[in-house]
């Protein structure tokens, strides 16, 4: 039997008493900045973002995130408790609305380019195709099939210190792309694919993103 990878550590954190005693407690800001609505802060946050991650849960406790993207203000603040989140075309792996169909449960990350303050809500998600709503949320002529409720249940500011480490905004410190294979490559050799070609790999993903994205 192969060991589980987390088997191999001998000194392993389990309670959150280890937790506090090794790293302290939050300060007065981290426990108070946050709200169980979308004030007029965050909803202007949400409306200049064009870019969030989605975190879900399946039935079974696995967990996925998965990244969205669309111009700034793709995601709709119908109220301070409410958001929508259009449905663009994917891989139709789903493995999102999946999990919001078992479970329920979402964490969001909003992310403006530029800005290193990033904004967290998490709540409970449904998956809705009311056709007025739909309505509201086309882009380049295409209307999405489905949108993501969000009931928010919490909603913070997160700080800037994981994104000032990384120098994810500043160009100059950017790696070398030279050191990475090409995504045709990867794509490739993560599915097994026989017989297909760096080539015909490149031009059927430079196909998709130009003609599928909505």
């Amino acid at each position: 039997m192969v060991e589980a990878p987390t088997r191999r550590f001998t000194e392993v954190v389990e309670t959150e008493e280890e937790l506090r005693a090794l790293l302290g407690h939050p300060s007065e800001l981290a426990t108070k900045k946050q709200q169980a609505r979308l004030d007029e802060h965050c909803r202007a946050f949400i409306a200049l973002s064009p870019f969030m991650l989605l975190g879900t849960t399946d039935a079974q406790g696995k967990c996925d995130v998965s990244p969205r993207g669309d111009g700034p203000g793709f995601v709709l603040a119908l109220d301070e408790r409410t958001l929508i989140i259009p449905d663009r075309p994917g891989n139709k792996r789903f493995d999102s609305l999946r999990n919001i169909i078992a479970h329920g449960a979402v964490g969001l990350l909003f992310m403006i380019p530029g800005i290193e303050e990033t904004l967290r809500v998490n709540g409970r998600a449904r998956i809705v195709r009311d056709t007025d709503l739909l309505a509201t949320l086309e882009a380049k002529g295409k209307i999405p099939a489905l949108a993501i409720a969000v009931e928010v249940e919490e909603a913070f500011i997160h700080c800037a210190k994981s994104l000032k480490r990384s120098h994810l905004w500043e160009p100059e410190g950017w790696p070398d792309r030279a050191a990475l294979t090409s995504r045709a490559r990867m794509f490739i050799d993560h599915a097994a694919l026989a017989g297909v070609t760096v080539e015909e790999m490149e031009a059927s993903l430079a196909e998709s993103y130009a003609k599928r994205l909505y």
